[in-house]
């Protein structure tokens, strides 16, 4: 080779260095001023929500909890003089506990264990097994002649015409026995294959301590906890809330109505109709009182739940074991009782709402950053989202203004400037911060809401230098 060619060869190398060095610069700049632009992301696929949410059920099992806590910051528990041995009360939303007593202590729930039959009805009419408007049968136990004397009753007779719907205003506003062996008998075929469902019921819903034997509350070996029937019932008007509106919250019964009677009853007349009040004397009494239940039997005393709505804020009471001699007296210590207990739920706490944006999968908060590094031509950025729901109890600072403390809570971000290489979906990035004031409330993980590949070494490369390059001129820049 003559020295001439020889000498062209370093001029060509380092030609083609230069071309290749200049080519890299050019992408680089490319793939930087994507990271200073990053695109809003298109919205998830049905395929790649349902693909979140597992993963994040899977990761996060607290997402999938019924379980009662505490409040996520540190709170003292008010000293409330009440007459019931147990009581609990919580942020239904949330499932924060805010006051409790005795909440784990064994007690027969009486009649609030219609609350879970109704339970297991609502879900037998949601799986298209029954319907409200149905005609139901009612068998010889379920006459109200056949019942103990002290039972509770709608007043049920043989040859009677009565729709469901009507038992379910039976069991929830009178406490009807009667209806309630109807109900059992209708929707399973047996009390024993009824009370076998609400059993399965409450351990799907990881109740332990929990457990019935008839549906109506009239024996003493049902039993729960102030706890957990809080639980339960948290999960009865959250998977049910119209049941508030069309049954709980309703002030009287009249009973039965010229179309329920039997052609024996229209012929001779003598049957009558009855009107029994509502046995729910905090009705009116807490504003925005829309349910829930009572209950009594001797061995019990005298129990109810209660649930209150203000302001977009739903609390829930328990208290079991209540003193009195008598219905009277009873109903006396129930309504002192959880008059104190929505008094301060209601003058110290209120609910966390996310604000909603305007990103396109409707998530509440989300923040998009830059991927470099990744797999050329494939998505350039990745949307966190908060790996848990936003809503929490924030305690009510000013009394003055209860309506002002969720308005009040302001969020702050850990968000990186940009993540290098692939991403998982579900995998945390990020932290969201929840303050009022300069309290930390709480704070949650912000996780990908989705997949993308990392690239090759060339990719991953080009990535770092980006990455140091723009860090660097963050600096330079404060």
């Amino acid at each position: 080779m003559s020295r001439k060619k020889r000498g062209a060869w370093p001029l060509l190398t380092i030609l083609a260095f230069l071309i290749l060095l200049a080519a890299w610069g050019t992408y680089l700049f490319g793939e930087a001023k994507k990271v200073l632009d990053v695109q809003e992301l298109d919205s998830l696929t049905a395929t790649q929500k349902k693909y979140l949410e597992e993963t994040l059920d899977k990761r996060y099992p607290e997402r999938l909890s019924t379980k009662l806590a505490p409040l996520p910051y540190p709170s003292q528990m008010p000293e409330l003089e009440l007459g019931a041995e147990c009581a609990i009360l919580i942020d239904t939303a949330t499932g924060s506990i805010l006051y409790e007593k005795n909440a784990d202590q064994p007690v027969p729930p009486a009649s609030l264990t219609k609350i879970v039959e109704m339970y297991v009805i609502f879900q037998a009419v949601q799986n298209g097994e029954a319907s409200l408007d149905d005609q139901v049968p009612l068998p010889p136990q379920s006459w109200a002649v056949n019942l103990p004397p002290d039972a509770s009753r709608m007043g049920l007779a043989e040859g009677e015409h009565v729709t469901l719907r009507e038992l379910l205003l039976g069991l929830s506003i009178a406490r009807g026995n009667d209806a309630s062996i109807a109900c059992a008998h209708h929707i399973a075929g047996s009390m024993d294959a009824f009370v076998s469902r609400m059993n399965a019921t409450v351990q799907d819903l990881g109740l332990e301590k929990t457990q019935f034997v008839e549906s109506s509350g009239y024996s003493a070996d049902n039993v729960t906890t102030a706890r957990e029937f809080a639980t339960l019932a948290a999960a009865y008007i959250k998977k049910f809330p119209f049941a508030l509106r069309e049954f709980h919250s309703r002030d009287s019964l009249s009973y039965p109505l010229r179309r329920n009677m039997s052609q024996a009853e229209l012929s001779s007349g003598r049957k009558l109709t009855y009107t029994q009040k509502n046995t729910n004397k905090l009705l009116g009494q807490i504003k925005g009182c829309d349910g829930l239940k009572t209950g009594f039997i001797e061995e019990s005393g005298y129990n109810i739940s209660v649930t209150a709505e203000q302001n977009g804020t739903r609390f829930l009471s328990v208290t079991l074991r209540g003193p009195g001699k008598g219905t009277a007296e009873g109903n006396m210590h129930r309504v002192q009782d959880n008059l104190k207990l929505f008094n301060y739920a209601f003058s110290s706490f209120a609910d966390y709402h996310a604000g909603r944006v305007t990103g396109p999968s409707g998530e509440e908060h989300a923040w998009t950053v830059a991927i470099v590094g990744g797999k050329r031509n494939r998505q350039n950025s990745v949307r966190l989202l908060p790996a848990l729901d936003e809503t929490f109890t924030v305690p009510i600072m000013d009394q003055d203004s209860p309506t002002a403390a969720a308005s009040s809570v302001h969020v702050t971000a850990e968000i990186p400037d940009m993540i290098l290489g692939g991403v998982r979906c579900g995998d945390r990035y990020g932290t969201i911060h929840y303050w009022l004031g300069d309290t930390e409330l709480r704070s949650i993980p912000l996780v990908a809401d989705r997949d993308s590949e990392a690239g090759n070494a060339f990719e991953q490369l080009s990535g770092k230098i980006i990455m140091y390059a723009l860090a660097k001129a963050k600096e330079i820049a404060k």
